[in-house]
């Protein structure tokens, strides 16, 4: 898979797993997508894939680089009009 697929992955698991907010985003906890069953099958270094949504500007989150344990309860927010994107697609 390569870095768009997988961030194309990455936002329909937000979507799964996350929760809608009032402007239309999706917020998520890095625990909760790097406990996830489906996302470990799916991804072989999530990290790597948020780090590279987070540079194109797709989803934001607090700090650098997110690790098991310390980081699960960091938000992780799927911008609304990376979704539109995804949609048209």
């Amino acid at each position: 898979m390569n870095v768009d697929e997988e961030i194309e992955r990455l936002k329909e698991e937000i979507h799964r797993l996350g929760k809608i907010q009032s402007d239309g985003s999706y917020k998520v906890t890095f625990g909760v997508l790097f406990n996830d069953d489906r996302c470990a099958n799916i991804f072989e270094a999530l990290v790597g894939t948020l780090r590279a949504a987070k540079k194109r500007k797709i989803l934001t989150y607090d700090g650098e680089l997110l690790l098991q344990g310390v980081h699960d309860n960091v938000e992780i927010v799927l911008k609304p009009d990376a979704q539109a994107a995804s949609a048209a697609t």
